[in-house]
Parts: C-alpha cells; sequence; structure tokens
C-alpha cells in the first residue's frame, strides 16, 4: 500500500533514520486505529458514516499530493546527490507525514475494524488484546525492515540508478490511489 511504497522510497532517497521515523508514524497510525477498532469504531461509522467519507476525501487528497510530489521529483533532471535535502528533513515532519498518511488511509480503518471482529468469541467475550499486539507486532517487524533493507547502501545506488522511473511509477501509483479513493462510491 501507500505506507510501504513511502517508506521505501523514504528510506533509499533520504537513508534510514528518515525512513524508520516515518516508519514510527505509520506504526502509531495503526495503533491509533487498532484502539479505536477495539473501542468500537464500527458502532460509530455505522452512526456517523460521514466521518468514513471524509477520511476517504482527505486521504484521497493526500495520496494525489503524494503523486504530484513524486512526479516533480520524476521529472527532476539531476540525480539526487547522496548528500539529499530530504535527509536534513526534521525528524518531527517524518514522524508527522508518516502519521498522516496512515491516518488518511481508509483501508487501514477497515483492515483494523476487520481484525478486531475476527478477534470476538461467537460467544460474545472479546479476544482482541493479543490479537491487537500481536499484529502491531508484525506492522513494526515489516515497516521497520522496509526502512532498513532499503536504505541499504545497494538499494540506494539502485534507487539513483532507477530513480526517476521509480519516482513517476509511484507518481501513478499514488495518482491512481487518490482518484480511485475519490471516485469510490462505498
Amino acid at each position: 500500500g501507500p505506507s510501504n511504497l513511502a517508506i521505501m522510497s523514504l528510506a533509499m532517497s533520504a537513508g534510514r533514520r528518515s525512513a524508520l521515523t516515518f516508519a514510527l508514524g505509520v506504526v502509531s497510525g495503526s495503533f491509533f486505529w487498532a484502539l479505536l477498532a477495539s473501542l468500537g469504531l464500527s458502532a460509530l461509522l455505522a452512526t456517523y458514516s460521514e466521518c468514513l467519507v471524509a477520511i476517504k476525501i482527505a486521504g484521497g487528497v493526500y495520496l494525489l499530493w503524494l503523486g504530484f510530489k513524486s512526479a516533480r521529483s520524476a521529472l527532476a533532471p539531476a540525480a539526487l546527490p547522496a548528500g539529499d535535502a530530504r535527509q536534513n528533513e526534521p525528524l518531527k515532519r517524518l514522524y508527522l507525514r508518516g502519521l498522516l498518511l496512515h491516518l488518511t488511509n481508509p483501508k487501514a480503518i477497515l483492515v483494523w475494524m476487520s481484525i478486531v471482529s475476527l478477534a470476538m468469541s461467537p460467544t460474545g467475550g472479546a479476544h482482541t488484546a493479543p490479537v491487537v499486539l500481536g499484529c502491531m507486532a508484525i506492522g513494526v517487524s515489516v515497516f521497520s525492515s522496509y526502512a532498513l533493507l532499503f536504505s541499504t547502501a545497494s538499494a540506494r545506488r539502485v534507487y539513483l540508478a532507477i530513480r526517476r522511473w521509480l519516482d513517476g511509477s509511484l507518481a501513478i501509483m499514488f495518482g491512481i490511489a487518490g482518484f480511485k479513493l475519490l471516485t469510490s462510491k462505498s
């Protein structure tokens, strides 16, 4: 999804520290949705469905913005230098970008509601804590692994060689995802 692609791209372009910070923001957003799902978010969304619509609109616009930024990067003529300015982006801003990306991802909301509903016992008891904690551990592992793997020297060399093609592909994928999100009926 968009979070995975953004972490990979950031790891290759700006390095490990930036990507891990961004991934922490994504994980925090995921934990937020997990917590709300555990507390009955589905009942709230059933009552106030316009909340999900607002999140879809915000997410679609944000994905289009990411697509625009990726397209602008793809059209930049020179390869990024080893000391790319994105490496110096404040960690707080990177964290907030990761958080915002995941908070505006309606798919994340629906996935967490599904996970929590699967953890509910047919007899009415809830066993959500172990399931949520297990899923969060998997999320931390996966997002951190992407940040670590794609920030290696060899991955960054490959990125510099294919930067324009990769950023162009990201622009298309973010654009399509944003457009689909904004035009979906449900």
